[in-house]
């Protein structure tokens, strides 16, 4: 139920940050300069509450939360129309490069929340897990029907992302070990839409963020045929033991020079901000991991 609410409230954000935008620059001389945050899909609904609770708790600030995909989001950071791209996958060698060449400084990468790439199927789908193996016949093009991994005798309706979310790049990388997704893919504009057409088609199967599994069943996940299936939760995707987990990231053009945006960085990392990311069901940094990226960030206000 609490997923469900959490989508419901992606779209009622999209009219309530507009709303409280109004509002904060109306506020006269407490206004401050806006925060422009752009990229991931997969990290829409994350960057939409964060900025809802920071903005109820700052009053006069002003955070812009748009998506695009992560590659979108990259190069806005890179043509300087953004200061923070939000990011599924690592920033790539060349594209730090380009931010080094354009503005003298170094990209910094922070880490703000641990994802379990999600395999959706839908609810009726008898199959509870799969290999890496499978995962990667079936998005090839190798298996094409679901009674090749076990289950009914019926073919299997692909769904993914579109080339610039860092998702699509991410399971690429990670489980197609850098094959080409077969061209019976349909590829859908965000992980929402994956959610949507997998729990429509009985057939169906599809991958994103864990905090989007609404009406959709997250299987299990196996690294190999001999090892244990392994579901998407916390505690495994801390641990490691679940084969397709990954860091959610911000990218900035070195410190930023908006003294509001390094506060929301350094919210984000807080307890407080790391309480929003449990809440939206994403999973909050190890402590650890967390008080050495917050440090960082204090030390530069």
């Amino acid at each position: 139920m609490r997923r469900i609410q959490l989508v419901a409230l992606m779209v009622l954000m999209s009219v309530s940050v507009g709303d409280l935008i109004g509002c904060a620059r109306r506020q006269g001389d407490h206004v401050q300069q806006a925060v422009t945050v752009k990229g991931s899909d997969t990290m829409v609904i994350l960057g939409q509450r964060l900025a809802e609770v920071y903005m109820n708790t700052h009053p006069g600030t002003v955070i812009q939360i748009t998506g695009g995909g992560s590659g979108t989001g990259i190069a806005a950071l890179i043509n300087g129309s953004t200061d923070i791209a939000q990011s599924s996958r690592p920033m790539k060698p060349r594209e730090a490069q380009q931010v080094r060449e354009k503005f003298g400084v170094d990209v910094i990468e922070t880490p703000v929340a641990l994802d379990g790439l999600a395999v959706y199927l839908n609810e009726t789908n008898p199959i509870e897990a799969l290999t890496l193996a499978q995962l990667k016949a079936i998005y090839t093009g190798k298996v094409t029907n679901w009674k090749d991994v076990g289950g009914h005798d019926a073919p299997i309706v692909l769904y993914s992302r579109e080339n610039n979310s860092g998702t699509y790049v991410y399971f690429k990388e990670h489980v197609l070990e850098g094959e080409d997704y077969s061209p019976r893919a349909q590829t859908l504009a965000g992980t929402a839409a994956v959610v949507n057409a997998v729990a429509k088609d009985p057939n169906a199967i599809g991958y994103g963020g864990i905090a989007y599994t609404v009406g959709v069943k997250a299987i299990k996940v196996k690294k190999d045929a001999s090892s244990p299936a392994v579901a998407p939760t916390q505690e495994n995707v801390i641990s490691g033991t679940y084969p397709i987990s990954r860091y959610l990231y911000y990218y900035t053009v070195g410190r930023p020079r908006n003294p509001v945006a390094v506060d929301y960085i350094r919210w984000t990392l807080s307890p407080e901000g790391q309480a929003v990311v449990k809440e939206v069901e994403y999973f909050p940094l190890p402590e650890t991991m967390r008080q050495k990226y917050y440090q960082q960030w204090v030390s530069s206000k």
